[in-house]
This record gives C-alpha cells, sequence and structure tokens, in this order.
C-alpha cells in the first residue's frame, strides 16, 4: 500500500523559512516521479516541484524556483521541500503525490496525473 505522510508544516512569518517532508512508503521509489503540489483556499490545486526517484532531476516552476526547492534523503524514502522567503500569498496546504515513472522529463506532472495523494499540511504565513 501506497502511503504518503507529509510534516514540517506550521504558521510562519512572512520572510520565514519551512521544510516540508513527506515520508514515502508501500512503493519503489525509484519507479516514481514525487511531486509537491498547494491548494489555497478560493485557487485551484498547484504544482509546485518534483523529482525523478530514479535519477533525482528535478523539476520546480518558474514563479517559485528561487524560493522553493525539492530534495531527497540518500535512503530515498523522505522527499523535502524547502520553501524560503514565504509570503502570505504561500499559504495554503501542501501535499505530496507520486506517479509511477522513470524519467521526469525537465518538466512538470499536472495534479490530474499523479496516481497516488498524502493528506496535506497546512502551511499559513503571516504579514
Amino acid at each position: 500500500e501506497v502511503l504518503l505522510v507529509e510534516s514540517g508544516g506550521g504558521l510562519v512569518q512572512a520572510g520565514g523559512s519551512l521544510r516540508l517532508s513527506c515520508a514515502a512508503s508501500g512503493f519503489t521509489f525509484d519507479d516514481y516521479v514525487i511531486g509537491w503540489f498547494r491548494h489555497a483556499p478560493g485557487k485551484g490545486r498547484e504544482g509546485v516541484s518534483w523529482i525523478s526517484g530514479r535519477d533525482g532531476s528535478t523539476y520546480t516552476v518558474d514563479d517559485l524556483k528561487d524560493r522553493f526547492s525539492i530534495s531527497t534523503d540518500d535512503a530515498k524514502n523522505t522527499v523535502h521541500l524547502q520553501v524560503n522567503s514565504l509570503k502570505p500569498e504561500d499559504t495554503a496546504v501542501y501535499y505530496c503525490a507520486v506517479v509511477r515513472s522513470w524519467v521526469l522529463g525537465g518538466t512538470f506532472r499536472p495534479y490530474y496525473s499523479m496516481d497516488y495523494w498524502g493528506k496535506g499540511i497546512q502551511v499559513t504565513v503571516s504579514s
């Protein structure tokens, strides 16, 4: 059974940083692309950043790449999203999700293509 559990969210002041983590289990890490998405009130679900479990290649959307970065640990069972210089508009529920794919291909994966999702974690940025 695929299990994705997000952690590291919370309340932070504007300009602060957080490190979100996604503990992954129940699948072969190398066979999947792992992504972070967010869903803010009144907005659609937005893709943020993705990483290939096979080769570690990454893709982060242009608007966020100077503040957000994705990585995995050496054991390849946790995916992190480092978020810096947080802004109130970053307030959202953040989700990790996976899709079975050997390659990332230098581009994003839309939310509707993802196979499994975590339950999400709230990030609130105060001004």
